[in-house]
């Protein structure tokens, strides 16, 4: 298999588009965005799209906002201006976005094709590379969805000279799962990593690395079957984590979740996959020094257990989680049980009161 999007490292949007625009109908052009994006960056490119009689839809920010009723407002908006199966939706933003409209492209008259133009880290290394769509239904983070690569995504790190440190950090975190499950050179080069002074360019070949890293598991299984369900790791506990800091009013940055997952996973994989103690131990030092911790107490074990189970790549009643025994050495399809799950949390829960 080959993986259909054409990953694009830019340092031009208006050049990268050009050789999309021509393929498509005059008309039959569409950008959609998000409120800050469009205010902080689109309306930087406004003659650019202005000239190719682009029209464009912006939707809300923020995680709340990736609903239905989003959906259902770029759908309208594709209809009221005369899109067709043979029209392209160009999307600009964070994941939250292009997860969103990615979805809304996929769906509407059966699949459009569309363009990802990622904003934040961890948009650029996680959520538009893939061809996962979805949007969040009754609480829960991606519970409606679609499989629908785009045909292009175009990354260009001068996009993150603009955005704040704990959604740098946010999208750090999915380049250091990648370094968990595939590779203890990329992991090495995140662990050297300035966030203080930032080199762009630089940083544009880890994110380079960091992608290499999800294509591998993305083109050996498309559909999630088998080692995609490596790209998992912390996933199960911070997809939980995340559901349950919404319900609790006090939302956390989806990477900041997976962190936090992630610490609790690394205490799970000593258990099931004999990680060693000492590596359990280092690497949770290096992620609290990164992302701190979120407090949670005994009593919410059990809705954290619950939010678990819940969770879409379960099987049955089973709760499975991706764990390693070493750096680059992933075992998928790991059960745990309540008991273990809980002393995992516990485990998560006691770093708070070290802090």
């Amino acid at each position: 298999m080959t993986l259909k999007s054409k990953i694009i490292y830019s340092q031009s949007i208006q050049t990268s588009l050009n050789e999309w625009i021509e393929l498509y109908e005059k008309n039959k052009i569409f950008l959609a965005t998000e409120v800050n994006v469009d205010k902080l960056w689109v309306s930087q490119f406004s003659d650019y799209f202005d000239s190719h009689r682009i029209k464009k839809v912006v939707i809300p920010a923020g995680e709340p906002n990736k609903k239905l009723d989003s959906v259902v407002r770029i759908w309208e908006f594709l209809s009221d201006n005369g899109a067709g199966r043979k029209s392209l939706l160009i999307n600009i933003g964070g994941g939250m976005l292009t997860d969103l409209a990615g979805f809304a492209a996929s769906t509407f008259k059966r699949g459009i094709n569309f363009i990802n133009i990622p904003t934040t880290l961890l948009s650029q290394v996680d959520a538009s590379i893939g061809g996962k769509t979805g949007i969040n239904f009754n609480g829960l983070k991606n519970e409606i969805g679609t499989f629908k690569e785009p045909v292009a995504v175009i990354i260009n790190t001068n996009f993150l000279k603009t955005i704040d440190h704990n959604n740098f950090i946010s999208g750090f975190a999915e380049m250091i799962k990648h370094g968990f499950i595939n590779s203890r050179e990329h992991l090495g080069e995140l662990q050297k990593f300035n966030f203080d002074i930032i080199d762009y360019v630089a940083l544009q070949k880890i994110i380079s690395n960091s992608v290499e890293i999800k294509k591998y598991f993305v083109l050996n299984d498309p559909t999630e079957n088998n080692i995609r369900k490596a790209l998992n790791f912390g996933h199960t506990t911070g997809h939980a984590i995340e559901s349950l800091a919404m319900k609790q009013n006090k939302p956390v940055l989806h990477g900041c979740a997976v962190a936090w997952g992630m610490i609790v996973e690394l205490f799970l994989s000593m258990k099931k996959c004999g990680l060693a103690e000492n590596s359990v131990q280092e690497l949770t030092n290096w992620l609290i020094k990164i992302y701190g911790t979120f407090k949670i107490e005994t009593s919410d074990f059990e809705e954290l257990f619950g939010l678990m189970a819940h969770d879409k790549k379960n099987e049955g009643d089973q709760i499975n989680f991706t764990l390693i025994s070493g750096i680059g050495c992933f075992e998928i399809n790991k059960n745990c049980d309540k008991k273990l799950i809980f002393e995992g949390l516990d485990f998560f829960r006691m770093i708070q009161e070290k802090i």
